[in-house]
């Protein structure tokens, strides 16, 4: 019997990742670098979860002549654009910018009040989740939610499973009575790997990955009721 419901942040609640590729860009014009990444290549670099490794990633394989800014080091270098990104960020969906995907706040209304159990698995900040979930929500948001599992309690970045299996562990319930939302390839492997059934709605960035082994692939969760989790959910019981 399905008892919980487990959403990723970024692309699943909200479409969020173009106000993230602004606020990376803002983060380099405050550093004076002459990085820009266009839609083409940030969808390329979401293959990479998580800012900081994100970041990363792309000085190693597109500057690897860069060692130095203003004498700072590598990993302070990143440190700081990351922090003027976030914060850039935050400004951005305070202002507006950013709002839950259609259907998403309708579900978690009917999820909460069928008893289902609501969870955040993400590999995002906790700044960012509150930031997008106080605006869209309210300040009760986390009402909603009693568990959040996010980049401060999980290190290692999907996809591999470790926020998933840290969730169910919190939940202390087995996967086999949860279902998973995700927007991205990374986090369906992240979720099956933990055992999870999942649920996929993909964003424009994320429109050409592999979805083969997820439960079901939606444009977006509008019109999506509690029955019909339970009906799909039940199609996963042996």
């Amino acid at each position: 019997m399905l008892q919980a419901l487990i959403f990723d942040v970024d692309g699943t609640l909200a479409d969020t990742e173009a106000a993230h590729r602004a606020a990376f860009n803002q983060a380099f014009d405050q550093e004076g670098l002459d990085w820009h990444w266009d839609e083409a290549l940030y969808t390329q670099l979401l293959d990479v979860s998580g800012g900081k490794e994100r970041l990363t990633h792309y000085w190693t394989q597109r500057h690897p002549e860069v060692r130095d800014v203003d004498g700072a080091g590598v990993r302070d270098t990143i440190a700081r654009l990351h922090e003027l990104k976030t914060a850039a960020y935050e400004a951005m969906v305070n202002d507006g910018a950013v709002s839950l995907r259609p259907g998403v706040l309708h579900l978690i209304d009917a999820a909460g009040h069928a008893g289902l159990h609501l969870a955040i698995a993400t590999t995002t900040s906790p700044v960012n989740i509150a930031a997008l979930l106080r605006g869209a929500i309210g300040s009760d948001w986390r009402q909603f939610f009693g568990i959040v599992e996010d980049a401060s309690t999980a290190a290692i970045k999907k996809p591999h499973p470790q926020v998933y299996l840290q969730t169910l562990q919190r939940l202390q319930l087995p996967a086999a009575q949860c279902l998973a939302f995700e927007d991205s390839a990374n986090g369906l492997r992240a979720a099956t790997g933990a055992g999870l059934a999942t649920v996929i709605t993909p964003t424009q960035f994320t429109a050409g990955h592999d979805f083969s082994a997820a439960l079901k692939v939606l444009p977006n969760l509008q019109g999506v009721t509690v029955a019909d989790l339970q009906a799909w959910h039940a199609l996963t019981t042996p």
